[in-house]
């Protein structure tokens, strides 16, 4: 960790080794005992608490657990959009099949069935590229289960 930085959860680590009581700390801060006590105990801290408890300090405070958590909803939200782009393909996938489905049924002639089925395999191949493109199938979750399944019966 930068030397000049420092997380949230070092605060009260800090704070005693100055020799310094939540009363002071407020007091040169500015903030309540109260806000004091419950950044030590983990909980959020504003924008201003932060500054003034970095001014306090003379260091730059960082909340790695907000920086997890941003960086977890950014993770999910990618995640739902690419869902949303494969079922938007599949429906339209679906109402593609469909319409060459009746076509082939109304139309006596086999080409109309040999379409359909060219039409349904190049769908399931678009669709299983975009899938592999898009879903992380063999990333470092599927890593872990199976370096667990391959050494878990060994022990």
């Amino acid at each position: 960790m930068d030397s000049n930085k420092t997380n949230l959860r070092d605060i009260k680590k800090m704070r005693l080794e100055r020799h310094w009581s939540q009363e002071q700390l407020a007091e040169m801060s500015g903030l309540s005992i109260r806000t004091i006590q419950r950044i030590e105990n983990g909980e959020n801290a504003g924008l201003e608490s932060l500054k003034s408890l970095a001014a306090v300090f003379d260091t730059n405070i960082e909340d790695s657990n907000k920086k997890v958590e941003l960086e977890k909803i950014r993770k999910e939200e990618a995640y739902i959009q690419k869902l949303k782009g494969f079922y938007g393909l599949l429906g339209l996938a679906v109402v593609n099949l469909i319409l060459f489905l009746v076509i082939a049924i109304n139309d006596s002639d086999s080409e109309a069935w040999w379409v359909f089925f060219y039409m349904l395999i190049a769908w399931i191949a678009f669709l299983g590229i975009y899938s592999f493109i898009s879903f992380d199938f063999f990333g470092e979750e599927w890593k872990n289960k199976m370096i667990k399944k391959k050494y878990a019966n060994k022990n």
